[in-house]
């Protein structure tokens, strides 16, 4: 499972999620359009295969990261 979220700055407090993906293309498209035209932010896809920590919270995985758009 992938999920897309877009962040304002570099703390984990500013990412929003966009969308859960079972593809990969998809939650890349996804991410892609949701920062287009908005300066400012960034995307993260993340990757998640249902483990959990003791904290009972899904272990995640960054797989692909987007530096701050500029247009």
């Amino acid at each position: 499972m992938f999920q897309v979220y877009t962040s304002s700055d570099k703390s984990e407090m500013s990412k929003n999620l966009v969308g859960e993906f079972k593809d990969y293309d998809e939650a890349m498209d996804c991410a892609e359009k949701a920062i287009e035209g908005k300066k400012g932010l960034r995307y993260i896809v993340e990757e998640t295969n249902g483990c959990v920590n003791s904290y009972g919270d899904l272990i995640a995985s960054v797989v692909a990261e987007s530096d701050f758009n500029e247009e």
